[in-house]
């Protein structure tokens, strides 16, 4: 591996650093993927279950920025897939056994909200004119200056989403006056991690809501895994290399290379690094801030689960966390170090419409709630008594489960700090500024060899690969300063 020169090398396989590989490869690009487990991936991983011939994925599983990805959808990826779409994207049920359904169609949504139709239809409508390219202009560094040229920027709309996102979610929320419209956008929010009195919090229920009415919240057959395969399968098409069983802990293991691309977080950076970069740099990585962790369950069960709310059966994902306040309060007791009593569960159940995870007679589902970062008790009874709350004899189903806390997701993905699935707190501050103020773009470091191309980056987490494709554009510019001094001095 050490004889030739390579253009890029990429530490890490996730979305995020294929989706870099990719798109270098395609630029024709000589690219190397370096991953430390013997599987390519990152998070997008399907296991065996505790029951031979059930499978579980370790993380995503409902991914609808998958679906909605410009760059994904530029290279052909969505019609390379198998996609599963439940009837209704998601599902909310409250304790008098009903429950509301965000619909891919808007006018179906609305309707599901009584007198707040109207208010829904108005806040929706206009992000949904151009949703596509308003989705392609948010999920860019700077959204509205950098973005893709095949996406013109929707002015309209994105003023309309900067007068409504750019609040907290508990604002937001107040604009409604039924129980079920307040609830729907607060557990949307809440998938932020943020307070949902904290800004920007309601940009989050915007942009899932946003997803939802134009993908639906799909699954892919037979498991998340799928998706690493197509993405796999693409860098292999374009002369791209993948090395996995290739741990890296220092910078010399590193193949010689022109550039080299950091699929980590920066805690993981700066251990990798070392002392290669200033220390104000190092400085401002160290003050990166990692989000609340999550405790997950996965479960295997004698049947589907029992809800009280029948329509909870249409949809892939169910939150369980009753009306808005309960769910504020849920959230702001995590951000404050606490365990709450009756957490914020987002479930999916996707057995439900996806047969070729199980077998027979068997459901497979899963469940997390979120916790202080590397929180280390044990969530399993709160999470049960939660679904519980809204399927009276769902434990009198459960044949097995595995349980993960946070230690137990780290030290599965080292990217994972704490717990945290989103590779840093979404802050209003580490929204943009994601991992530091400077150098700008933040895919660069002072060292111009060296690029961040993780979900530490801009737009964040979220199973979309851009990420991995911005940092890949910079790449790119830096890759052709080097040929025009290579040909200066051939000359």
């Amino acid at each position: 591996m050490r004889q030739s020169q390579w253009d890029a090398v990429v530490v890490g396989s996730g979305p995020n650093g294929l989706a870099a590989a990719i798109a270098l490869a395609r630029n024709q690009r000589r690219v190397l993927v370096l991953e430390g487990q013997e599987r390519i991936g990152g998070g997008l991983r399907t296991d065996p279950s505790i029951v031979p011939g059930c499978r579980h994925d370790h993380c995503a599983t409902v991914v609808p920025l998958a679906a909605a990805s410009p760059f994904f959808r530029a290279i052909g990826l969505p019609e390379r897939l198998v996609w599963v779409r439940s009837p209704a994207a998601l599902a909310h049920p409250f304790d008098d056994g009903s429950a509301v359904l965000l619909w891919q169609d808007l006018e179906r949504t609305a309707d599901e909200l009584g007198e707040d139709r109207g208010r829904y239809r108005a806040l929706f409508q206009p992000l949904l004119e151009r949703g596509d390219a308003l989705l392609a202009t948010l999920l860019s560094p700077a959204p509205g200056v950098i973005r893709f040229p095949e996406f013109p920027v929707p002015w309209s709309a994105l003023l309309h989403f900067a007068r409504e996102g750019t609040r907290s979610a508990i604002h937001l929320c107040q604009q409604f006056r039924t129980e079920q419209a307040r609830a729907l956008l607060a557990g949307l929010a809440a998938h932020s991690t943020l307070p949902l009195e904290r800004v920007p919090s309601a940009a989050f229920a915007l942009v899932l809501a946003l997803c939802a009415h134009l993908v639906g919240w799909p699954l892919l057959r037979g498991g998340t895994a799928q998706l690493a395969a197509r993405l796999i399968d693409e860098l292999a098409a374009w002369g791209g290399r993948l090395q996995s069983g290739y741990p890296v802990h220092r910078l010399t293991e590193i193949p010689p290379a022109r550039a080299v691309l950091l699929d980590l977080v920066p805690k993981n950076a700066l251990a990798l690094v070392g002392q290669r970069w200033p220390r104000w740099y190092r400085q401002q990585l160290a003050r990166f801030r990692h989000g609340p962790g999550v405790f997950k369950i996965d479960w295997l069960l004698r049947d589907e689960i029992p809800w009280r709310a029948t329509a909870c059966a249409l949809a892939a994902t169910v939150h369980l966390g009753g009306t808005a306040e309960e769910i504020a309060a849920a959230e702001r007791a995590v951000v404050n170090g606490r365990m709450p009593e009756r957490p914020f569960v987002i479930l999916v159940q996707p057995s439900q419409f996806d047969q070729s995870r199980t077998l027979a007679g068997v459901a497979v589902a899963w469940g997390y709630c979120h916790v202080p970062n590397g929180w280390q008790g044990d969530a399993t009874d709160v999470i049960e008594r939660q679904v519980e709350r809204f399927a009276p004899g769902f434990r009198s189903r459960i044949l097995a489960r595995r349980a993960w806390g946070p230690h137990d997701l780290e030290m599965r993905n080292p990217n994972l700090v704490g717990g945290d699935l989103g590779a840093g707190w979404p802050t209003l501050r580490q929204l943009f500024a994601r991992p530091s103020w400077w150098p700008w773009p933040p895919y660069r470091t002072p060292d111009p060899a060296l690029f961040f191309c993780s979900a530490s980056t801009p737009p964040g987490g979220g199973v979309h690969g851009l990420c991995g494709y911005w940092a890949a554009r910079w790449v790119g510019r830096w890759l052709q300063r080097l040929d025009r001094v290579d040909r200066l001095k051939s000359t």
